[in-house]
């Protein structure tokens, strides 16, 4: 159920349409709680329905306007409840980590160059994180919700720096072993 509180959330930082809010997730939320844009659309309509969003009234009548959402107290209401409830996290499920136990039994024919694209990968994604947080968290700006923002830009940055660490000890590892 966290898509509809990543829409309020959202919404909530600043009413905007669907196709904003979909700009948006590519460009922050997305980082951490991906959603396509038919998944926004289809959630903002239910959030609508249960009262916890309105459309904005249009500042011109015009078919076709995009519509512009904002979060109603009941909204608010609900994702004060979801920030406050006890949640466990979720177990750990990674096709690469499964892959390279199951090349501990059957060889390590081709994981070596899949494990060089992780690293490029996660390298790329570690870059951009560190150019957001240059941008966008220079020293000074700690206003209450820009440090918690900062905190879950530096959660993505730790992560990555774990992958880019672990995938270079994963290649030492895999280099070292016989050829099978």
């Amino acid at each position: 159920m966290s898509l509809p509180h990543a829409i309020l959330t959202a919404l909530l930082e600043k009413p905007s349409s669907g196709l904003e809010l979909t700009r948006r997730f590519d460009r922050s939320i997305g980082y951490f709680w991906s959603a396509t844009h038919q998944q926004i659309y289809r959630e903002l309509g239910k959030l609508e329905a249960e009262g916890y969003i309105r459309t904005l009234p249009a500042e011109q009548p015009a078919r076709g306007q995009k519509k512009s959402y904002e979060v109603l107290p009941a909204g608010r209401a609900e994702l004060a409840r979801w920030t406050a409830a006890a949640q466990d996290p979720k177990p750990q499920r990674d096709v690469l980590l499964l892959r390279l136990r199951a090349a501990a039994v059957v060889g390590t024919g081709g994981i070596e160059a899949d494990l060089r694209r992780h690293l490029e990968l996660h390298q790329r994604q570690l870059a951009e994180y560190e150019e957001i947080q240059r941008r966008d968290f220079p020293p000074g700006k700690d206003a209450p919700e820009d440090r918690l923002r900062h905190l879950v830009l530096r959660a993505g940055i730790d992560l990555e720096s774990f992958w880019t660490q672990w995938l270079n000890e994963a290649l030492r590892e895999v280099g070292e072993l016989p050829e099978t």
